[in-house]
């Protein structure tokens, strides 16, 4: 099976370090950390004492693109990305996540898909580029993300496929994966509906089929990382968060399991 990782994002408001501690606790295989305005998260140093004191790896490094991260390592997007592969290249880590452009960033949008395959030649890390989703508005959908936000229809060498981003656009992760061929390097289970929210649920909790997306993964031979990026930030306890990734690991556990059993 896949290495099954958690993403630091999956248990904010709380820390990056308690991220690490709940991986630990509840057997997952490594962490992707999220770059944001969680100070330990931007510290190489720091990053590497948690993969010391839990003994996990880190799988992914998710470079600080969100809206509510654009000043973190500076405005300079080529920049943001230079950093965040000099972090995966200190813990170890081999995927750089990333989202496309926003359309606002005309220049950074128009030299994207080269610029990627650039950095990936010199620093030797896989950017592994996120589908995204259309903003929802009064007089309907709105394209934010440039040159697109379907990474299958773009040159990446590296994509990654997020199961809540693709209930947004109501895009099946099947076809997209399928699209994808090997160039699929890295996963973001979670779930969603039809909602104008990212919701990124439990898998198994939204329509999206999350049980049948990772059903392909192993029949296909996905050979990158599953990483849970779920919100919990509506949990009331360290209890209630903890059931929430754990019942998220099995999930992905049971499914991935399932289709070898089958084969």
């Amino acid at each position: 099976m896949p290495r099954i990782g958690l993403s630091t994002s999956s248990v904010y408001p709380e820390s990056t370090a308690h991220a690490f501690s709940y991986a630990a606790e509840t057997g997952y295989d490594a962490v992707e950390v999220m770059v944001g305005i969680d100070a330990l998260s931007q510290q190489v140093e720091a990053v590497e004492k948690l993969i010391d004191h839990h003994q996990l790896p880190v799988c992914a490094v998710h470079a600080p693109c969100l809206l509510f991260t654009q000043r973190v390592w500076g405005i300079e997007p080529w920049g943001k990305l230079e950093r965040s592969a000099e972090m995966a290249t200190a813990v170890g880590a081999e995927v750089v996540v990333v989202h496309p452009p926003f359309r606002w960033q005309r220049e950074y949008a128009a030299g994207f898909v080269e610029g990627i395959a650039a950095l990936e030649e010199s620093t030797g890390i896989a950017f592994a580029v996120e589908n995204m989703y259309p903003w929802r508005a009064s007089r309907g959908k709105v394209e934010m993300y440039q040159p697109g936000r379907d990474p299958s229809a773009e040159e990446y060498a590296n994509a990654t496929i997020d199961l809540s981003h693709a209930a947004i656009a109501k895009d099946d992760p099947v076809a997209m994966a399928e699209r994808l061929g090997e160039r699929l390097r890295h996963v973001h289970l979670t779930d969603g509906t039809d909602s104008a929210k990212d919701e990124h649920l439990v898998p198994g909790r939204g329509d999206i089929g999350a049980d049948t997306f990772l059903h392909h993964l192993a029949r296909s031979g996905f050979g990158g990382e599953v990483v849970l990026e779920i919100n919990t930030r509506r949990c009331n306890s360290h209890e209630e968060r903890l059931a929430d990734l754990r019942e998220s690991l099995e999930f992905a556990q049971r499914h991935l399991a399932a289709t070898a059993v089958e084969s």
